[in-house]
């Protein structure tokens, strides 16, 4: 039953922080602007596609985590303290943030085409969006250290959440209409500090591990 436990409260550790870090919910308008002269099967087809994507970019960071920490000579606690700074920065950012974000991901005022799915699937959705710097440190963080079902575990989660910003993408229309903007921008600032919290928690512990290096 312990046991159960520990997975169980690993699980839901992974899942906060990694749902805290894509923020799925904050992802919905550059979604909807991306797509918006596309048709219900392309944006269908792309949000496929761009969870695809951002789910084996964190496979294999996840899973290769120990051979480029002994490729590069990186320590675990070397890690979780870059990290740590880096989750700290983006969580601080989206709690300052007064604009909103679908700004700065704006590729232009041209038209995307259902032909151009692919490449608006890759970048901006899957990457930074779904599978940033900050997700692929804090993956490796939870991966690097722990056994194969830990690993599975958090590639479960990460799954879990890749499904549910696939429903997202897909309800984005109604989701805005429904919460409004006012409601989405107290979302992203909650998700913000929750993200800002696990970044000092990581530095933390990862310089008490280098301290006892």
């Amino acid at each position: 039953m312990s046991l159960f436990d520990n997975y169980f409260a690993f699980a839901t550790t992974v899942f906060m922080g990694l749902l805290a870090i894509v923020n799925p919910i904050s992802a919905i308008p550059v979604f909807m602007e991306l797509t918006s002269y596309m048709d219900k099967k392309a944006k269908r087809n792309i949000a496929t596609k761009s969870v695809i994507i951002a789910f084996c970019i964190i496979l294999v960071f996840s899973v290769a985590g120990k051979l480029i920490f002994h490729v590069f000579g990186i320590t675990l606690a070397a890690l979780r303290v870059t990290g740590g700074i880096l989750v700290f920065v983006i969580g601080y950012e989206m709690v300052r943030s007064k604009e909103d974000s679908t700004k700065s991901m704006k590729l232009g005022d041209q038209p995307v085409k259902a032909d151009q799915g692919i490449s608006v699937a890759i970048t901006p959705l899957a990457m930074p969006l779904l599978a940033g710097p900050g997700t692929i440190t804090t993956s490796m963080s939870y991966s690097a250290a722990k056994d194969v079902t830990h690993l599975a575990i958090v590639m479960l989660v990460y799954g879990v959440i890749c499904y549910i910003t696939y429903l997202l993408f897909i309800g984005g229309e109604r989701i805005v209409k429904v919460i409004g903007t006012n409601v989405m921008m107290v979302i992203t600032k909650m998700m913000g500090l929750i993200l800002a919290v696990i970044g000092v928690q990581m530095l933390a512990l990862g310089i008490k591990e280098l301290l006892n290096l």
